[in-house]
């Protein structure tokens, strides 16, 4: 197996490994534009990019996942590892809040 081939599993695997961060929002809310900032904002102070795979659902296009996570008010976040739900916190108010949420990932 070739060093190009080897990185890709690694990557890969990794990217199996690394928590989910499920971002439900709607692209027409200010809300959801204003967490997304804090979000990059913790993210970028704590360099912290790559520990998450973020995924951004749009609830319009996804009612199933908005129904199947019991999704009430955006935005909201959920932290899902290892298969399994680890935390959520909805329209948080700064920083401060998503990095408590996020704290035990976070480097």
């Amino acid at each position: 197996m070739s060093s190009a081939e080897q990185r890709v599993e690694s990557e890969a695997a990794s990217e199996t490994t690394r928590p989910r961060l499920l971002v439900f929002h709607s692209q027409a809310s200010g809300r959801c534009r204003r967490v997304d900032g804090f979000l990059a904002q913790v993210l970028q102070r704590r360099a912290n990019h790559a520990t998450f795979a973020i995924e951004r659902i749009d609830v319009a296009e996804r009612p199933d996942l908005h129904e199947r996570f019991g999704i009430d008010e955006l935005p909201t976040l959920i932290v899902v590892d290892g298969g399994q739900m680890h935390g959520r916190i909805v329209d948080p108010a700064g920083c401060r809040a998503i990095e408590q949420l996020l704290a035990p990932w976070l480097r």
